[in-house]
């Protein structure tokens, strides 16, 4: 089957590509590179041969839609976006361009090319809002109240996929993330505060901690994601599906957690509570259960003792030098 992967270059779309061309089929990866790196895909490139074709482009374009007329794929897996909370709070028109104009153009190249169906990366972070602690871990039939930009055009597109699938019979399924780490995340970004303590610990520097630290968290494995990700290419149609282990886990816990698989014996560093974070989150993935026949399997500990194994050796490996980022401290993201 020939597929395609926007924002293939990323963490969670680059173990995607690997697991789509281990299961045989051919990807074609749309990636401007703007976030993602070439580097997440060298062991694709190794393996995919003829199967894999990398295409750097921003779907903002219309050159994405003649691209996707050309390549047809069967299926989409539209993970491309703009992912930072905070830049859509500062820049919500940047935000808009990229997740629900860039999405448009998706699905219209994909409507063009007869594609069969989109998967589509929502967040369950940002899409619930805050959750009476009662109803927690959340369903898909909360009301989503998004109280940011992002959150906002992650729902907006939703909306649109459910108006394409009435009006251009073209099957969606979109997958609510948890907060989704592992190896190959970028320790920089607004929502990578596994990646981040990892390279803290690794490195030997303090870790930051804002607030009182027991704001909470649904913490996914990439590659439990993944799976998700590969099932609802058949499954779950017309739905949106929470991914998502339904286990809230403090902050303060996921740095005991990491501390203990690194060996680290210190406390954080505390720093003031950042406005308008979400005290807590968690997912129930019942649907997805029974929707996809998917469930959790990695541990907190196994995956970010992943991480952490991960960092040491991206560490002990000699990189171009890069200018750091004027802040490294972690909040625990969107999702």
């Amino acid at each position: 089957m020939r597929t395609m992967v926007t924002g293939g270059a990323g963490f969670i779309g680059s173990t995607l590509v690997d697991r789509l061309l281990a299961e045989g089929h051919e990807v074609d990866v749309v990636d401007d590179l703007s976030s993602g790196s070439l580097a997440n895909l060298a062991e694709a490139r190794a393996a995919g041969g003829r199967a894999l074709t990398i295409h750097q482009l921003d779907i903002r374009l219309p050159d994405t839609e003649d691209l996707i007329v050309r390549r047809r794929p069967a299926v989409i897996f539209h993970l491309a976006a703009q992912i930072d909370v905070r830049v859509s709070v500062d820049q919500p028109v940047l935000d808009a361009d990229v997740n629900i104009l860039g999405t448009l153009r998706v699905l219209e190249g994909a409507r063009r090319a007869g594609t069969d169906r989109v998967v589509f990366a929502a967040s369950g972070g940002t899409l619930y809002g805050e959750v009476d602690p009662v109803d927690l871990p959340v369903r898909e039939s909360h009301p989503t109240r998004p109280l940011s930009p992002y959150g906002v055009s992650k729902k907006a597109v939703i909306d649109y996929l459910a108006a394409y699938r009435e009006m251009h019979a073209l099957e969606y399924c979109a997958l609510a993330l948890g907060n989704v780490y592992g190896p190959r995340q970028d320790p920089h970004g607004e929502a990578g505060v596994v990646a981040i303590f990892a390279a803290a610990l690794v490195e030997g520097r303090p870790v930051t901690v804002f607030g009182d630290g027991e704001q909470t968290r649904d913490y996914v494995y990439v590659d439990d994601a993944v799976d998700a990700f590969a099932r609802a290419a058949t499954r779950g149609g017309g739905l949106v599906c929470n991914v998502g282990t339904g286990q809230e886990t403090s902050v303060n816990d996921l740095y005991r957690t990491m501390a203990a698989v690194a060996g680290v014996d210190a406390e954080p560093v505390r720093a003031p509570a950042r406005p308008g974070e979400l005290r807590r989150s968690a997912l129930d993935a019942g649907r997805a259960a029974i929707q996809l026949g998917w469930r959790p399997w990695t541990s907190l500990a196994d995956g970010t003792a992943a991480v952490i194994e991960h960092t040491r050796r991206r560490l002990a490996t000699p990189a171009p030098r890069r200018r750091p980022p004027a802040r490294r401290a972690a909040s625990p993201g969107a999702g």
